[in-house]
């Protein structure tokens, strides 16, 4: 799947889809440059699900944890910062990968040993006139 983002107005739709797409599936990795967007598509698919917080990078927490209007949990991850495998470990990812609710995952090639079998890898890129492009492999 593949879906073009031209300005942001387009995001919500494209998270909408997405949503759609992917189903019951729990656990995406966001693969893709500094800057490319994934935070900013984590928000909007976070506002689809109905999370009224607001959601915001976790390069410092590596995790934030967010609710929708129906209590489901979605965990947003940022690996940026993490240097070595064992401090995943440290923090007990499995508890977050393995709980069933959502999670996002930005930088996941830091911790790609880790990720479960069942990650939908999703690869974003940048053009010279400024749109995005997602592909999503599931």
């Amino acid at each position: 799947m593949k879906w073009t983002i031209n300005k942001l107005d387009d995001l919500n739709e494209v998270a909408a889809q997405f949503l759609e797409a992917v189903g019951d599936k729990t656990i995406f990795a966001l693969y893709g440059p500094m800057g490319v967007g994934k935070t900013t598509f984590v928000k909007a698919v976070a506002a689809c699900l109905g999370v009224t917080d607001d959601v915001s990078s976790p390069t410092f927490a590596i995790v934030n944890e967010y609710q929708t209007e129906e209590g489901e949990v979605l965990y947003h991850f940022d690996f940026y910062r993490v240097n070595h495998i064992s401090e995943a470990l440290d923090f007990g990812y499995e508890e977050y990968f393995f709980s069933g609710n959502r999670c996002f995952i930005e930088w996941p090639e830091k911790i790609e040993e880790l990720l479960p079998e069942e990650v939908v890898n999703c690869y974003f890129s940048e053009f010279p006139d400024g749109s995005r492009e997602l592909k999503v492999e599931i």
